[in-house]
């Protein structure tokens, strides 16, 4: 029996009228709703016509949640409002487990299953109305669902209706994607929620990666207890991961008769049902993120949240993912907080300060601009568009990003190299709700070792296992077939999954194995070969070839302590104490690289051979000769390698001189220029240079250390061919070499003498050399009795020189650029100061009249 009651207490009731009509009239609408106003369990209801009144809908209705746990939760919440069981009017499928009937009109669907349905049947067969529930949180399946059925409205099913639904969204932003959608409002009668900032009595440390302060979750769980000892009501908490929450449920012992459960995406479905269904105590429910939307947690009247989320991050450059810890944006902040008013007057208690609640970002970062594209990049070529530039999305996708998925797609054979359109294998992954490295790895897996072993790897590699299962591979396998957690439960459903998708009609007799011990191979299947690596059945050699075939540029080669080198050129390591240190050969099946390190953590891998990793990663094999700077000097070698692994390595006697002078040309860049012999001579020439482009540009060269190192296979000729090693390469005379940059073909090298002359005649005939190393102002260091009779200051292309007038010990008397004005103002002064220290030497009074002199007064007599 309907529960009318529950029904007319929602809010979102009155707003209804409005919405169908905007249906009706336009095919597409937003709906904005507060949380708990029954948007995601009234209006799928009203749509498909089961509140008894036809009037106001009529049809079969999807609707697409971003979660397991909310699409589960959701359908049977509208089950109950209908008085009946879930899978009759209301049914819902997620991955690995369904429960619709042929009465079914509203279906419950994560966004994955309906990407993979739009892929099957791009008509959407039978159904009339498509609601996107919680779009705000950017999930990429969403926002490519909502492209696809942009994309069937326009050509394929006009009158199918779409609805956008979210509690806290760009509502403007959606309604333009949907074509001028009509936006409707519902009117929240949710309870007050009081707002109490309750940030740490001392700074924390700022989110750094997957690390949070542990003094942020200590205060956390003091806020808990402070909130309890507060208010009335169940305390629903929001914290970042699973590692978080199990720190803080440790911390919150002593509770008395209050209940603490933990909800997250791992935690089996009959915690999550409990905690949906209420309870009779008092209880903390500890969530991820997964609490944000679409749920009532019966009894909450509390909100305790830290501020933080979790969101993806990708090293396109060496192929590595990992979640970051990232501040959580006001949207989200408002998600949470209204939880607490679902059902009577709450308090959310935030963790940071209200000036820092300004400074948050509006919205989540929409996941198309951090995820990795790969799966992405292949749902849109099987849907007809390589590129994605013909869908309608918020956001496009990041041009590197999409290069990256592509190259991917193509190294496992998915797509077509030229036309970017997807090979039938593609298409084949596609369909197979994996990621693509995941569907190459069990499409060819399977025919290496049996579908159901392949099957089995696979299903672990795309939930990660639990940390105490460890981090070797084939000993999370046999762990996860042992079963008796909640993690096994759900790899043993997937196994199911994957093995219907693959196996033939014959194969689906054979009862799942469920033993430790191998089983027999299928029908149809090769039984593995023995490996003589580690484990005698062969699990090691199977766990590791799947995880090959799924992440060829991961394996990798043993270093020594624990440390590893990709083929793809990253270093690698493992834990200390990882039971896989020492193996000569890895298959690296998850890593992550922690933010500021220059390397990857091993947090999945399996031990292979290398046969192994020469097939898996037969593209990036390679041999031939190598010459380089290695070290400080030019080494010459044939080698053999997979990537940037080296796999067999010969001397090169007589290496080819093209790669010896692009070798040389290398260290000579890395080691500088003073790898060569500079003499003298060289050294001024290059100064005198340097000043000649400073003040006249134009055909004189630019000496710096930059220009010369990018011009040096230009002026080191012939000499840097004729280099075999360093050491010949010390013996290039760097200043005879440099004249070769000189303007010979414009004749201005002649001038350079003339320019800026090596030395300059003096009055007293002397021939003083001009230092140039100032290429501002060039210096003249020159006895003072040598300029007498020398009234104007001389120059150098057109600069006057500074003049350092020395004493007859050679230490400077007077610096001038101006030499009038220091025989008319400063010279006395000299005379007087040095004329008694240095008596042979003349001192007249008129140095203009005076004859310039190098000598003594008694050398002039003479």
């Amino acid at each position: 029996m309907i529960r009318t009651d529950a029904l007319d207490r929602l809010p979102v009731r009155t707003a209804v009228p409005g919405l169908l009509a905007a249906l009706d009239a336009h095919g597409t609408a937003v709906l904005c709703a507060p949380p708990g106003t029954g948007k995601t369990t009234l209006v799928p209801l009203v749509l498909a016509g089961l509140l008894g009144d036809t009037a106001i809908g009529a049809g079969r209705v999807v609707v697409a949640e971003p979660r397991r746990i909310a699409a589960r939760a959701a359908a049977r919440r509208m089950a109950w409002l209908l008085g009946e069981r879930v899978g009759e009017s209301v049914g819902f499928t997620v991955r690995g487990e369904r429960s619709v009937g042929r009465r079914t009109r509203v279906e419950v669907v994560t966004t994955g299953v309906l990407l993979q349905r739009l892929q099957r049947d791009q008509e959407l067969s039978g159904v009339d109305a498509v609601m996107l529930d919680e779009c705000h949180e950017r999930h990429l399946d969403a926002d490519t669902v909502a492209a696809f059925l942009l994309d069937v409205r326009a050509a394929l099913r006009p009158e199918l209706r779409l609805l956008a639904a979210s509690a806290t969204t760009d509502a403007e932003g959606w309604a333009r994607l949907l074509g001028g959608a009509p936006v409707v409002e519902a009117e929240g009668t949710t309870y007050p929620v009081d707002v109490v900032w309750a940030p740490p009595p001392r700074a924390v440390r700022p989110p750094h990666g997957m690390r949070v302060d542990p003094a942020l979750l200590t205060h956390v769980a003091s806020v808990v207890r402070r909130a309890l000892a507060e208010r009335p009501g169940d305390v629903l908490c929001f914290l970042p991961g699973v590692g978080e929450i199990a720190r803080v449920a440790g911390q919150l012992g002593g509770l008395g008769d209050v209940e603490v459960l933990q909800v997250h995406g791992r935690a089996p479905a009959a915690v999550q049902d409990a905690v949906l269904a209420g309870g009779s105590g008092r209880r903390v429910v500890l969530a991820t993120s997964v609490a944000e939307s679409s749920l009532t947690v019966p009894g909450v009247r509390i909100v305790v949240d830290s501020g933080l989320a979790r969101e993806p991050r990708v090293d396109h450059a060496r192929g590595l993912g990992a979640l970051t810890t990232v501040r959580a944006s006001q949207a989200a902040g408002r998600q949470r907080a209204g939880r607490a008013g679902r059902e009577a007057p709450g308090a959310v208690y935030r963790c940071w300060t209200e000036a820092e609640n300004g400074r948050l970002p509006r919205f989540p970062a929409p996941e198309i601009k951090l995820a990795d594209l790969t799966p992405f990049a292949l749902q849109t070529a099987c849907w007809g568009d390589p590129d994605a530039s013909g869908l309608a999305l918020l956001d496009p996708p990041p041009a590197g990003a999409m290069a990256a998925a592509r190259s991917v797609l193509t190294a496992i054979g998915a797509v077509d190299t030229a036309s970017g359109r997807p090979t039938a294998r593609g298409t084949r992954m596609a369909r197979l709700g994996l990621h693509p490295r995941l569907g190459r790895a069990l499409l060819d897996g399977s025919r290496e070792i049996g579908v159901r072993r392949a099957a089995e790897v696979v299903a672990l590699l795309s939930e990660e296992p639990p940390r105490e299962y460890g981090d070797d591979l084939a000993g999370a396998w046999r762990a996860a077939r042992r079963g008796g957690d909640a993690y096994g439960a759900r790899w043993g459903a997937e196994v199911r999954r994957l093995t219907s998708a693959l196996e033939t009609p014959a194969d689906r007799g054979t009862p799942p194995d469920r033993g430790g011990a191998p089983e027999p191979a299928s029908p149809g299947e090769r039984a593995p070969a023995p490996t003589g690596i580690r484990g005698q059945d062969g699990q090691d050699h199977a766990a590791g070839l799947v995880a090959a075939l799924a992440f060829p540029e991961r394996v990798a080669r043993d270093r020594g302590e624990g440390g590893y080198q990709m083929v793809s050129g990253t270093r690698a390591e493992l834990a200390d104490g990882s039971t896989l240190r020492g193996t000569p050969w890895l298959a690296v099946a998850v890593a992550d690289r922690p933010v500021g390190a220059g390397h990857a953590r091993v947090r999945l891998g399996a031990v292979i051979g290398e046969d192994v990793a020469r097939r898996a990663a037969a593209p990036l094999h390679g041999e031939g000769e190598e010459v380089a700077w290695v070290d400080g000097d030019l080494v010459a070698r044939r080698v053999e390698r997979l990537g940037a692994v080296e796999l067999a390595v010969r001397p090169l006697r007589n290496p080819d001189p093209g790669l010896v002078r692009e070798a040389l040309l290398d260290g000579l860049r890395r080691e500088g220029l003073g790898v060569l012999r500079w003499s003298r001579d060289g050294e001024v020439l290059r100064q005198r240079l340097a000043f000649l482009h400073r003040r006249l540009g134009g055909a004189w060269p630019d000496v710096a250390d930059e220009a010369l190192l990018g011009r040096a296979g230009e002026w080191l000729e012939p000499e840097l061919s004729r280099a075999r090693n360093r050491a010949q390469l010390e013996r290039i005379d760097a200043g005879q070499a440099l004249t070769r940059l000189l303007p010979w073909a414009t004749g201005e090298a002649a001038r350079l003498d003339a320019l800026a002359p090596e030395r300059m005649e003096v009055p007293s005939g002397s021939r003083i050399r001009v230092d140039y190393a100032d290429p501002e102002r060039p210096l003249l260091a020159v006895k003072l009795q040598e300029m007498f009779g020398l009234a104007e200051t001389p120059e150098v292309a057109g600069v006057p020189l500074l003049v350092h007038l020395l004493s007859p010990a050679g230490r400077p008397a007077a610096v001038t650029a101006d030499l009038a004005s220091f025989w008319r103002d400063g010279y006395r002064a000299v005379r007087a100061e040095l004329r008694g220290r240095y008596p042979k030497h003349p001192w007249p009074e008129d140095p203009a009249t005076a004859e310039p002199t190098r000598h003594t007064k008694a050398r002039l007599r003479r």
